[in-house]
């Protein structure tokens, strides 16, 4: 059974266009039409850390975070790959420990559980699909 089906799109050139379900999504590695590939990655990643700590926030009994905000950082290497990610997570409640929150999303958080050496797509080809 496939949870996640997608279908990602080149007509020419390196920008792409994702149909995901009702959504377009564009990326392009030379930041013309779309954000390029690490810098969604490293949204998506920030995208899933705050609800996550939200709802880890919750499970714990601190029910009133008020707002939320994360600004995250990423190093590449010399190849463009991504090397580090930092993110500062400021929360409007005050807590009695902070550090706990981080704690939380990263328990909580799918990407963050995703990003491990050894998960790779497996690619079958098809040429003269069309």
């Amino acid at each position: 059974m496939t949870d996640i089906d997608l279908t990602t799109t080149n007509e020419d050139g390196f920008d792409t266009r994702s149909a995901i379900g009702d959504f377009t999504v564009a990326v392009d590695p030379m930041n013309e039409t779309g954000p390029n590939p690490n810098e969604l990655l490293v949204a998506d990643y920030a995208s899933c850390f705050l609800p996550a700590v939200r709802l880890g926030a919750r499970k714990n009994g601190i029910d009133d975070l008020g707002k939320m905000e994360i600004a995250a950082e990423a190093d590449l290497d010399d190849h463009d790959n991504l090397e580090a990610i930092r993110f500062t997570l400021y929360v409007e409640a005050a807590l009695d420990d902070p550090d706990e929150l981080a704690t939380i999303g990263e328990q909580h958080c799918h990407i963050h559980t995703t990003l491990r050496d050894g998960l790779h797509a497996d690619v079958t080809v098809v040429d003269d699909a069309y």
